[in-house]
């Protein structure tokens, strides 16, 4: 279906449906969801002209003097939102945000993983992703106690929530975001959802979408969910683990390799993954955004183990790259999981930097490091960097100078978000470096 058509489609559905509220719905640089709502009178006009918006009132944008947006509706992603009312309802759908003269603005997430999408296609690669999403449940946004003591894929009454990821997961289906499946994860309270495959900018859309609806779904059931990676020192920690392959415009997978008889890769599929891996300490800063994100990648416990450093494995799940299990006459399914994201990364520019890294890696032919098993986990860092494996940033100031001297994260998120992305992180760290811990008046305070 091509955009007039799906234009038309929308217009039809609207009016069929009494669709009385448009919500807008676009993302800022951090990944926080940001929304306006038109009438359905409006909605051909924003279609066709795009409808105007304060850009300077949305962290990260523009600055007053340059304060007007536009923002345009894409078709596809029209929903009916199924919580709201049947009669005066309302619908939801994404814009891709202009600058006045209806140029794409570089601030634009989603704008900055199409940009990458399309050096992707000149390449001859179509990017599919498939998302897993941990989060946990607590009693309100200002109490870290779990609703539950429950453990990995338990199936046990006292699963508190189950009745919630059943209402999330039907919603979402309502949605048109197919969920592969929902379990309880390895610490108490602690969930889990997998998100089916689709291209690049699709999955960021659902995973947006995902988030949004779990914490809604929580809501209403009276509780809080949070994308907290390490809210709980001696607890699991939570991933948004990213499943990538690419594909050629004849639909084939390529990074299926039919000669590789122990990992069913392809020489594109491990010079990708070797791209990645090589850029590992530039990326962190878009895929584990927080302070709290590094406490999650500094610590870990054996039943939730998480990546410290660049390495891969097949069946290593402490590897920075894992590679699921080929099954046979399954090509298609063939992909590589990059487990060091968490959930409090923008998916957009998540997708965009991890597939930067890892066209880099193919452009120039990149080899795998050695593979490290489950055993090898207790090496130390000489060991693993004489394997060839570096460690990731051990804490947000870390990453950040390295990203802020990346070429490759200069040009795959344009000046704009990455000079906007550094100064507030920046501060961020400033902030949390300036504050004084719990931990520092127990140790401190008495024999000072």
């Amino acid at each position: 279906m091509d955009k007039s058509q799906n234009i038309d489609f929308v217009l039809r559905t609207v009016e069929e449906r009494d669709i009385r509220f448009v919500r807008l719905w676009f993302v800022d640089v951090l990944g926080r969801l940001k929304s306006f709502a038109i009438s359905p009178e409006d909605l051909e006009v924003a279609f066709e002209e795009g409808i105007g918006f304060d850009g300077s009132a949305i962290e990260g944008f523009t600055a007053p003097e340059e304060a007007d947006m536009l923002a345009f509706p894409d078709p596809s992603t029209f929903q009916v939102l199924p919580w709201r009312p049947s009669s005066d309802g309302v619908a939801r759908i994404f814009c891709d945000v202009c600058t006045p003269d209806r140029k794409p603005f570089d601030g634009d997430p989603r704008n900055c993983l199409r940009r990458m999408f399309y050096k992707a296609e000149e390449a001859g690669y179509i990017m599919n992703v498939g998302a897993e999403l941990e989060y946990y449940y607590f009693p309100d946004e200002h109490t870290v106690a779990p609703l539950d003591n429950v453990g990995y894929f338990d199936l046990l009454p006292s699963d508190s929530a189950r009745d919630v990821r059943r209402s999330t997961v039907l919603t979402l289906e309502k949605m048109s975001v197919p969920v592969e499946y929902t379990f309880h994860s390895s610490g108490p309270s602690q969930h889990g959802i997998s998100l089916r495959h689709a291209e690049a900018l699709t999955m960021s859309d659902a995973i947006m979408t995902a988030k949004h609806i779990i914490r809604l779904e929580a809501y209403e059931a009276g509780i809080h969910a949070s994308f907290m990676p390490k809210p709980m020192a001696n607890e699991a920690s939570s991933a948004m683990f990213l499943h990538q392959s690419l594909f050629d415009y004849d639909g084939n997978n390529v990074f299926y390799g039919e000669d590789d008889p122990v990992y069913h890769l392809s020489p594109i599929a491990k010079s990708y993954m070797a791209g990645i891996l090589m850029h590992a300490g530039e990326i962190s800063a878009i895929t584990n955004p927080t302070v709290n994100s590094y406490k999650r990648l500094a610590t870990g416990k054996s039943s939730s183990p998480t990546p410290t450093h660049a390495t891969w494995g097949l069946r290593n799940r402490a590897a920075m790259i894992r590679i699921p299990i080929y099954k046979p006459g399954k090509q298609l399914s063939t992909r590589i999981e990059l487990r060091s994201p968490d959930p409090m990364a923008n998916p957009y520019l998540a997708c965009a930097v991890t597939l930067a890294a890892g066209l880099d890696g193919i452009k120039r032919g990149l080899r795998l490091p050695a593979e490290t098993e489950l055993t090898d986990a207790g090496l130390s860092d000489l060991e693993l960097r004489e394997l060839g494996c570096s460690p990731l940033p051990r804490n947000l100031q870390e990453a950040l100078d390295i990203f802020e001297n990346s070429l490759l994260m200069k040009d795959a998120l344009g000046e704009h978000i990455h000079s906007f992305f550094l100064k507030k992180k920046r501060k961020e760290w400033e902030k949390y470096a300036s504050s004084i811990t719990e931990w520092e008046l127990k140790q401190y305070l008495a024999s000072s």
